[in-house]
């Protein structure tokens, strides 16, 4: 009776540590996998910004530029009705942009608006700073955006990565109807 207790014990116990094993090593594979994940992120953005040839601002920097007066032009690239009526950075313009590269002007992909309504909206100082943004780091509309921006002739063209969620995910205030 004493060994089949004893056995009925070290069972117990085994599976206490495989049920503690198994979370850790799940764990430790979740944390490599989303570095992996990261990684492939921040590459494809380092990657866009070279071939766009423009500079990035961070959230808490952009917040520093418009607290500060800063004379810039914002634009948000993401579509009206879904986006920027409900929620944008405050003082933002919209422009839409599509997700894929847009490596020709289509006005199918930008609402109907051309090349011409775009540098209309940017005005005519090409050293004036321009901070065009998206949704969030994997949306490639602000990309698409601020390539655009450098093809025209703008000097100074940031692109604002992060986006209304990082806007929203620092706390900031957001204009719209939401």
């Amino acid at each position: 009776m004493k060994k089949l207790t004893w056995i009925v014990k070290l069972a117990f116990i085994g599976s206490l540590i495989m049920g503690v094993a198994s979370p850790a090593s799940a764990f430790l594979d979740n944390k490599f996998e989303k570095e992996v994940e990261k990684e492939a992120g921040a590459v494809k953005l380092v990657r866009e910004i070279q071939r766009g040839g423009y500079d990035v601002v961070k959230t808490d920097e952009l917040k520093k530029w418009i607290d500060g007066g800063r004379d810039m032009i914002i634009v948000d690239t993401m579509p009206y009705e879904a986006s920027y009526k409900k929620n944008h950075i405050p003082g933002a313009v919209q422009f839409l942009f599509p997700i894929p590269d847009m490596k020709e002007w289509d006005t199918k992909e930008t609402d109907g608006k051309s090349q011409a309504d775009f540098e209309k909206l940017l005005g005519p100082d090409k050293n004036k700073t321009i901070v065009i943004y998206c949704g969030f780091v994997k949306c490639t509309r602000s990309h698409n955006g601020a390539a655009w921006a450098k093809k025209l002739g703008y000097k100074n063209v940031f692109r604002h990565p992060g986006g209304i969620f990082a806007w929203k995910g620092a706390e900031y205030e957001a204009e719209g109807s939401n």
